[in-house]
């Protein structure tokens, strides 16, 4: 009988050798993040591209390149206003929304005069950036590559995904935020 206890005990110890762990199913390779990041800098590319397109075709305006990864110009600008944007403020703006061809997407009158406080709010990317870029009463036309409007989603309604976008926007009021002064 002790035999047998002995030999069940070591039976028991030996089987409890702890779980081992699952083998993956599939082994990722990597390869789909690369290749999505080879198509999105090759849509980056094309887009930039199709801007700067625009850009030397254009005579009238000089534009102006952004390190956040636009292009602008100036249609009024206001060269007695000295006081730019900073986080807090709050300002009363307009802007439309065209496609690069300039094909009109919302109006300045479909969006409405926009509330807005300086990096507490949401807008689009190169909005959220653009607009820091104006003073008092100024106007620019601004144009995003895709990654910068509303990326591979669209806004679900008429701006499709990865599409590149020219808007207007007009800087209308400020209301200075009290810690900003400081």
């Amino acid at each position: 009988m002790r035999f047998f206890l002995a030999v069940l005990l070591v039976a028991i110890v030996l089987s409890c050798g702890g779980p081992e762990p699952r083998r993956p199913v599939e082994v990722k390779s990597g390869s789909f993040y690369k290749e999505s990041i080879e198509r999105t800098k090759k849509l980056l590319a094309e887009e930039e591209k199709a801007i700067q397109d625009i850009i030397s075709k254009d005579t009238v305006h000089e534009y102006m390149s952004n390190p956040n990864g636009f292009w602008y110009y100036y249609e009024t600008k206001n060269d007695t206003a000295t006081y730019q944007l900073k986080a807090g403020d709050q300002i009363l703006f307009s802007y439309n929304l065209m496609r690069l061809d300039g094909d009109t997407i919302y109006t300045a009158d479909n969006i409405g005069p926009q509330s807005h406080v300086i990096d507490k709010q949401q807008l689009f990317p190169g909005l959220q950036n653009a607009v820091k870029l104006l003073k008092i009463n100024e106007k620019a036309t601004f144009l995003f590559p895709s990654p910068l409007a509303f990326g591979y989603q669209g806004d679900n309604k008429a701006i499709g995904p990865k599409t590149p976008l020219k808007s207007s926007v007009e800087l209308h009021t400020i209301i200075i935020d009290n810690d900003s002064l400081n």
